[in-house]
């Protein structure tokens, strides 16, 4: 998806794309959140204040150097990385809905959309064994029963996995 964004017909948009993307799929927020993300929100060590305006949680969550780089590379003189500050905040998030649908377009995934972003986000924390209750806290739910009725495959997962390493050490 991240090539992707290379062919994306708009130079500076792609650029947006691939920051916002990177940004999605590293921090586990909304869409909503993402594209209203002021850019003092993030300090020199690439740790930003996510404010989970849903429920209004607030944890802080460290950031690769690579989404910090892209975020560089886009940000706006108006304090916003997406968002003009001008129009709606709906407008602005659907703005972006389409492009990331284009963008799943040229990757060729059907029904692409940028939740899938905060997916993985989620997904690879549970499978990398981090428990659903610091997940929860991540993804800004108001209770695990929410992560878990989302994601509770990927603990299934990872239980199998587990299973399956105990009983490799039974051939030895």
């Amino acid at each position: 998806m991240l090539a992707a964004c290379d062919s994306y017909p708009h130079k500076v948009n792609a650029r947006r794309l691939r920051a916002l993307a990177l940004l999605l799929r590293h921090s586990g927020l909304r869409i909503t959140d993402v594209v209203t993300l002021r850019k003092q929100a993030i300090d020199s060590d690439g740790v930003f204040d996510a404010a989970h305006r849903k429920n209004g949680t607030e944890v802080r969550i460290p950031l690769p150097p690579q989404t910090i780089a892209a975020l560089d590379d886009v940000a706006q003189p108006n304090g916003y990385f997406f968002w003009t500050g001008r129009g709606t905040k709906k407008s602005c998030v659907g703005d972006y809905q389409r492009a990331f649908k284009k963008l799943y377009k040229l990757v060729g995934v059907a029904n692409g959309h940028a939740h899938r972003r905060r997916d993985t986000f989620s997904i690879e924390l549970l499978l990398a064994g981090v428990p659903i209750a610091d997940v929860a806290t991540l993804l800004g739910h108001s209770s695990t029963k929410v992560t878990e009725k989302h994601y509770s495959p990927w603990v299934a997962a990872r239980q199998e996995r587990l299973e399956s390493t105990v009983r490799a050490t039974f051939k030895s």
